[in-house]
């Protein structure tokens, strides 16, 4: 009947928080084990041990560096702003979270006689909502700083405020070509629309600049300005100690995550894959992505100030501009709407 009310589906809503607890587990596990993969690597990388001490082959470590940063004194300077002090670490941690509620990860199952899409939200504005919550992440980083009343944590959440915004727009140009190839806003869909190829073929120029603009929206090297040691202490969470210090980096290395994932679903077919289930296909790419993080962070040199607002203002965004036009114009002479 019209207007009546629509009595939700009991096992519907059952597998949706399965889906929930099941991304949160796989999510907060792998970001707790990249912490220990990055160091082991750069480990690697600089020829030497790293972490080797705590369990076999050093993989208790995280839990080691959890027990730790439980046990360390919660401080709040006494001049700042105790309640924002406390909110922003979550504020870096939440949104990146969120944002995998929307990655489909793996192509859909049958369970219980329905078909169940493996992601937790199949939204028609999936590319917009991604975009809003990485806005909102800007506030983490801004609150962090404000609210700890020191100069070294104010300027690092300044520079991290404009290094943040400068290169959300050219990560957000950078995906108009895939959404003019997907005609659609729903990642699904994306994913859909590269079984005749992935967009990276298409689209190597935006691939490159969704790249650079990720490297930065996590702030690592060469992007970590916010938290630039030699200048700022250790930049916006500078007074921050425990396991609100810790959030901050929780929040990095999930964002990791969710930005490789949201690389592979733009740009190298999701789940898409030859033999393999999807599933692997799609968390392959992922920790391919985060093994990449980790060699620049192992080989590239920090930049200065001035090169990462030039490289974002004057290099990635007119190239995304020119390569929107470049794709609308090609959609044309093929004979296809690039809307």
């Amino acid at each position: 009947m019209a207007g009546a009310d629509v009595i939700p589906d009991p096992m519907e809503i059952t597998l949706v928080i399965a889906k929930i607890g099941l991304v949160l587990l796989v999510i907060l596990t792998l970001a707790a084990y990249l912490v220990f993969a990055e160091r082991r690597i750069l480990a690697w990388i600089q020829d030497r041990k790293g972490p080797n001490r705590v369990g076999p082959f050093g993989l208790l470590q995280p839990l080691a560096d959890l027990i730790k940063l439980l046990t360390k004194e919660d401080f709040c300077p006494p001049a700042g702003d105790r309640w924002l002090f406390f909110l922003a670490p979550a504020m870096a941690a939440i949104p990146a979270i969120m944002t995998f509620a929307i990655v489909p990860f793996g192509a859909p199952v049958r369970i219980f006689g329905r078909d169940l899409p493996m992601q937790v939200a199949d939204l028609h504005v999936g590319l917009l909502l991604f975009m809003a919550l990485s806005s909102i992440a800007v506030y983490g980083v801004a609150l962090g700083g404000w609210a700890s009343n020191s100069k070294y944590a104010l300027l690092g959440s300044l520079r991290g405020l404009a290094q943040l915004i400068s290169y959300e727009l050219s990560m957000g140009l950078s995906l108009v070509p895939t959404v003019m190839l997907a005609r659609s806003f729903r990642l699904s869909d994306i994913v859909a629309a590269q079984e005749g190829g992935w967009f990276i073929l298409y689209q190597p120029m935006a691939f490159a600049i969704f790249l650079v603009s990720i490297l930065a929206e996590c702030k690592r090297i060469p992007f970590d300005l916010p938290e630039a040691e030699g200048e700022l202490v250790a930049g916006f969470h500078t007074e921050y100690s425990g396991m609100r210090f810790g959030l901050f980096f929780v929040g990095e290395y999930i964002n990791i995550l969710v930005l490789g994932g949201l690389a592979a679903t733009f740009f190298l077919g999701g789940w898409q894959g030859p033999l393999l289930p999807g599933l692997l296909w799609f968390w392959g790419k992922v920790l391919a992505f985060a093994f990449l993080f980790i060699w620049i962070r192992g080989t590239l040199p920090r930049l200065r100030y001035d090169q990462l607002m030039h490289l974002g203002w004057k290099v990635l965004t007119p190239m995304a501009l020119v390569n929107i036009l470049a794709t609308a114009w090609w959609l044309y002479l093929a004979g296809s709407s690039p809307l």
